[in-house]
């Protein structure tokens, strides 16, 4: 994989983390249709890649504290299996006003990686199963392509099996 960065030093949050920490990484960029009822499938769609290796950032709060989670886009977060994984009682979807001024991304372009207040981060055990995963860049139709080695060193993740079908 190559590394991509602009030379003017733009990008998004989450690119510009990427290329400060040195990681490989590829951008896909893709046309975004407002009108798609599921972002993650439509980047998986529209750059041919198996839902199971397109992953969606999630904020939920768990116990009062906002996290990320990070699952396969062909499935849904298990919030019973997330408060477990960070030893919460208690998980519900965050508000997403609150996701959205916490993270300083949009929804449907949240990022796990460059957030404005980087939150606690817990990726889906199943990412481990492939070489490469594509999560947003930070924005709907711009998506990164990197090992999920680095997107768990990147974003301190806890690895766990937190998605479900």
């Amino acid at each position: 994989m190559a590394k991509k960065q602009k030379k003017n030093g733009g990008g998004t949050p989450a690119t510009v983390a990427l290329t400060a920490a040195g990681t490989p990484f590829t951008l896909h960029a893709y046309e975004h249709d407002p009108a798609s009822p599921s972002y993650g499938e439509e980047a998986a769609e529209a750059l041919g890649v198996s839902p199971d290796r397109v992953f969606k950032t999630l904020v939920a709060d768990v116990d009062g504290e906002l996290m990320v989670a990070v699952v396969p886009v062909a499935g849904q977060l298990d919030l019973k299996a997330l408060a477990s994984a960070v030893g919460g009682k208690r998980a519900v979807m965050a508000d997403p006003a609150a996701a959205e001024r916490t993270t300083g991304y949009v929804r449907g372009g949240i990022s796990p990686l460059g957030q404005r207040k980087r939150l606690r981060t817990v990726l889906d055990a199943s990412a481990s199963e492939h070489t490469t995963v594509c999560v947003s860049a930070g924005r709907r139709g711009l998506e990164v392509e990197l090992s999920p080695t680095d997107l768990a060193a990147l974003t301190s993740a806890v690895l766990a099996p937190i998605g479900r079908a």
